[in-house]
């Protein structure tokens, strides 16, 4: 079975964790709006744009982007922050479970305990958006996409580094570009769902507080 982390206790307001003299706080911060014209949901680098939309699907619309900063300290004062999580709110209502989103050709019993299926990161960059979105970027000019999507100076608070912009200006499909935890890696997005197994968010786990 794959690895599962504890997003219950992650994507918890004030939720803490300790590990090596370093005490971790969480904080969500809404983004804002992302509209999903196909409801086919990517995760990906956006400044890679390419990805396959996951198998489960939700009813094209505008949904709730939220990020989960994790806010560390070290000998009792403000050390950094950073994105642990990216949550795509799909209806306001608690997960009673998490499983792994799935792209078409994977199969979670082939994972060990401790494995993911997850999108590579090269950019330090991550997101979640629509299909749409994700293929309008794909066509972008280079220069076009630096202008919009790499600041000459970024942030050290990670979500004044936040940008977005739409994508696809035939559907109005945007795209919102955060930073990925520690920086590249490869990230696993899990699914949360109601016990009646209906959607509640898609959450991206940029790994960042330990013992989730």
């Amino acid at each position: 079975m794959p690895y599962i982390p504890d997003l219950g206790a992650l994507l918890t307001a004030g939720h803490r964790a300790e590990h090596d003299g370093i005490t971790y706080v969480v904080e969500p911060y809404e983004l804002g709006p992302i509209l999903l014209p196909t409801g086919k949901v990517v995760a990906c680098d956006p400044l890679v744009p390419q990805g396959t939309p996951f198998t489960e699907t939700v009813e094209p619309g505008r949904y709730r982007l939220r990020a989960w900063v994790a806010v560390l300290h070290r000998d009792g004062t403000e050390w950094q922050r950073r994105i642990t999580a990216l949550q795509l709110v799909v209806a306001d209502e608690p997960a009673a479970s998490w499983d792994l989103a799935l792209l078409p050709d994977e199969d979670p019993a082939s994972l060990d305990d401790d494995q993911i299926f997850g999108y590579g990161v090269d950019s330090g960059t991550g997101t979640l958006a629509d299909q749409a979105a994700i293929e309008a970027l794909g066509d972008w000019d280079f220069d076009d996409l630096e202008d919009v999507f790499i600041p000459s100076q970024i942030s050290d608070d990670p979500i004044e580094a936040v940008i977005s912009a739409v994508a696809d200006k035939q559907s109005n499909a945007n795209i919102y570009v955060v930073g990925s935890g520690w920086g590249d890696g490869a990230y696993a997005t899990y699914l949360g769902r109601t016990g009646e197994g209906r959607i509640t968010s898609f959450v991206t786990d940029f790994c960042v507080v330990p013992g989730e």
